[in-house]
């Protein structure tokens, strides 16, 4: 990697630790609030992980669905759907992401593809973050996780 990639790269990681520092207000139903939190674990985890996330929450006017988060893993752009939860007990998180979801997931996709030049490969990943009482965080992240439907 250039010089110039690598002084980017630590500012980045800098930067991504500076963030963690700053005081938060969190405001909002408690389970949106554990949805935020484990959507921006989630992004630094990627980030962590080699991920450059390019577009967070992206909304299109015609779906009621967002993508989580959008980035690009080597030259693959990933659509990235995060899913926490605050216990194992009841199912797997990653579960949540039923057909119809997959679906909805697909559509709004479909609009970001349609914006972009080129016909970039591209595929699902689900990150799963979970927030249990008395253990460390866990993420597990699950590449190509499903088609586009």
């Amino acid at each position: 990697m250039p010089r110039s990639g690598r002084i980017t790269q630590l500012i980045l990681r800098g930067l991504d630790t500076a963030v963690t520092l700053l005081p938060r207000k969190d405001t909002g139903p408690e389970h949106l609030r554990t949805g935020r939190r484990g959507e921006e674990e989630a992004y630094f985890y990627l980030r962590a992980q080699g991920y450059v996330i390019v577009a967070r929450n992206y909304r299109s006017p015609r779906s009621r669905s967002e993508l989580d988060l959008v980035g690009w893993d080597g030259d693959k752009l990933c659509f990235i759907e995060v899913k926490t939860r605050t216990t194992r007990t009841i199912e797997p998180a990653e579960v949540a992401v039923d057909p119809e979801k997959q679906r909805d997931l697909s559509r709004v996709a479909r609009e970001f593809l349609r914006r972009l030049k080129g016909d970039p490969a591209f595929r699902f990943d689900i990150v799963s973050v979970y927030f249990e009482r008395g253990k460390e965080t866990s993420i597990e992240l699950f590449r190509n996780a499903f088609p586009l439907s």
